[in-house]
């Protein structure tokens, strides 16, 4: 077998609230003593990914994102770049980091935001910009205010690439993917806000379906259609629906015989 440069690679995909499924992958896999050497991520998987790179394990990382009212994440404001404020997230990733900058992760990290001017997905992975480019990968566009970096502006990563692959391919010698933004049937409330973020998930599932293919095991509970994408007051459940799923593809004999052959 090839050695490559990783051992262990992790994709997380942005999703919203559902997000929370990547912190019960995270323990299932944990569980099995299979750690990942490298994550990539985009929007939530981004936010998930600098916190357990940073050092905190899947419940610590529950316990400190779990507010229980939706405008601790995101605030109303004036409607010129953006409808809402996220500056919740960036404040609570400021208070919990202890990197200040990619370099100090314990765990390497690439984040993939979408550059609006140039029109291309960008994956960020050096540089003291840590919060910056974490909240730029999660700002959904009309949503979210764009992050301006050196007169850029920057997007949601997953307006180009929801499942940030890319930056992993070829070299890891076992590759996860860890998808929370199903396709299906969502009773829609009435509300810009509840539209807006409905229509920008659907566009996202797009080409998961033929990323899945890639990854020695792919992870993608169908069943996160019962929560809503900014539900964020059920993060318990959302988590837990992300571990059991976890728990039985890892059962699943074809997914042990790789796991034995790559990672032995």
């Amino acid at each position: 077998m090839e050695d490559k440069k990783y051992k262990i690679g992790l994709v997380l995909s942005g999703g919203g609230a559902r997000g929370f499924a990547h912190l019960g992958v995270l323990k299932a896999l944990n569980e099995e003593s299979i750690y990942p050497d490298i994550i990539s991520g985009t929007s939530a998987g981004a936010i998930v990914g600098v916190l357990y790179c940073d050092g905190y394990s899947p419940m610590e990382i529950l316990k400190i994102m779990k507010l229980q009212n939706k405008l601790d994440y995101m605030r109303p404001t004036l409607p010129r770049d953006g409808l809402l404020q996220i500056s919740g997230i960036s404040k609570l990733l400021e208070a919990n980091l202890n990197a200040k900058k990619f370099e100090d992760l314990k765990i390497p990290l690439i984040v993939c935001a979408t550059d609006l001017n140039n029109g291309k997905s960008v994956y960020i992975s050096k540089g003291s910009r840590l919060v910056t480019s974490v909240i730029a990968s999660s700002s959904i566009p009309v949503l979210f205010k764009p992050v301006i970096i050196n007169k850029i502006y920057y997007v949601d990563g997953g307006v180009l690439d929801n499942l940030p692959i890319e930056p992993l391919e070829n070299k890891c010698n076992f590759l996860i993917g860890s998808f929370v933004n199903p396709v299906g049937y969502e009773p829609i409330t009435s509300g810009l806000i509840t539209i807006a973020m409905r229509t920008f998930m659907l566009d996202q599932t797009k080409e998961a379906q033929e990323k899945g293919k890639k990854f020695d095991l792919f992870i993608a509970p169908s069943e996160l259609t019962k929560f809503g994408i900014i539900e964020v007051e059920k993060a318990e459940a959302i988590l837990e629906m992300g571990y059991k799923e976890t728990k039985e593809k890892l059962k699943n004999p074809e997914v042990q015989k790789i796991i034995s052959e790559k990672l032995a």
